[in-house]
């Protein structure tokens, strides 16, 4: 079966490698929201995960079961977004990206301090996540970004080519953490995503996400205070014309913290900022809340979370 299936999902992605990059912006779209409406319908495990996710992050918001149907079905269709523009975006060159993102400094100086000092710059599974490091290449920021292998590895082959497209480099999880340290240390730069659950460990904090407790990562904030690299984050929010709005927030510097932790809290703070003001962006169909602080049952929580004594630890 694997000598069957291989071949043909290299033929597929092989075949919308080449053809979405021809598709004019408005059919992008239009196929960009088709399905993502047809995967908020037959994704019911997903779909549910999305509901619950919602439930609690907005409790005190007496926000309403349409308004939940809505957000959820926005956020599959920024995915589905997000994932067809990788394969779109191969059109994009230096020259004329900035008909299709709008870029918005908070700082103007935050760049040139990061071309002297090098960079981690992060960002959510929040809009176009996927365009915001591609872009950072054409301005003159090649990353090394870290990336999850496909069990297919033509697949692989097919993703890094086009992340790299900008003048990235895709590296594996498999000795990621040397190949990063070496990178920042001769003040290069890093790309990250850091709002995915990890399980309990060194690199792992109990951050306060919506109000609740989650067990995210701080490789981004021990790198930097290890380092003395700042910290940029950014996000991408995708717009009605089928542009987007890239807003890179000001530098995190690791002197102006006492730990990790308190380094992750603080660029958390600032993402979910965003997430509030459009929560359709956010990739609301993972499971964000997995581990209840303590042994009792706990509504405020999703259902999904269960109670793991290693998380129990992390909470201060």
């Amino acid at each position: 079966m694997k000598k069957i299936r291989q071949p043909l999902e290299t033929a597929v992605v092989s075949l919308a490698a080449w053809l979405l990059p021809l598709l004019p912006r408005r059919i992008v779209l239009l196929l960009a929201q088709g399905v993502g409406a047809l995967a908020y319908l037959l994704d019911g495990r997903g779909r549910q995960t999305a509901h619950e996710n919602l439930r609690v992050a907005f409790a005190g918001n007496h926000i309403s079961p349409e308004q939940v149907r809505l957000i959820a079905l926005g956020s599959y269709q920024t995915f589905a977004r997000t994932f067809i523009d990788l394969f779109w975006s191969a059109r994009l060159t230096k020259e004329n990206f900035h008909q299709f993102v709008h870029i918005r400094l908070e700082d103007s100086s935050d760049e040139e301090l990061a071309r002297q000092r090098g960079g981690i710059w992060v960002t959510p599974h929040f809009g176009n996540f996927e365009l915001v490091s591609y872009v950072w290449g054409f301005r003159g920021f090649p990353f090394v970004v870290v990336a999850q292998d496909f069990k297919n590895p033509s697949l692989t082959e097919i993703f890094k080519r086009l992340r790299a497209g900008s003048g990235h480099t895709i590296i594996s999880q498999r000795g990621a953490m040397l190949r990063l340290m070496k990178t920042l240390s001769n003040h290069g730069h890093a790309g990250l995503l850091t709002d995915l659950n990890i399980k309990p460990g060194k690199m792992a904090a109990a951050l306060r996400c919506f109000g609740l407790l989650t067990c995210s990562t701080t490789l981004h904030t021990s790198l930097s205070q290890r380092l003395n690299v700042p910290v940029i984050s950014g996000t991408c929010t995708p717009l009605p014309d089928g542009g987007y709005l890239v807003r890179i927030n000001r530098a995190f510097e690791p002197s102006s913290f006492t730990s990790p932790a308190a380094m992750a809290q603080a660029v958390w703070d600032v993402f979910e900022e965003r997430i509030r003001e459009t929560p359709e962006a956010w990739l609301w169909m993972y499971k964000h809340w997995r581990y209840l602080p303590t042994p009792e049952a706990d509504k405020s929580y999703p259902d999904y979370a269960q109670y793991w004594k290693e998380f129990d630890k992390l909470v201060p």
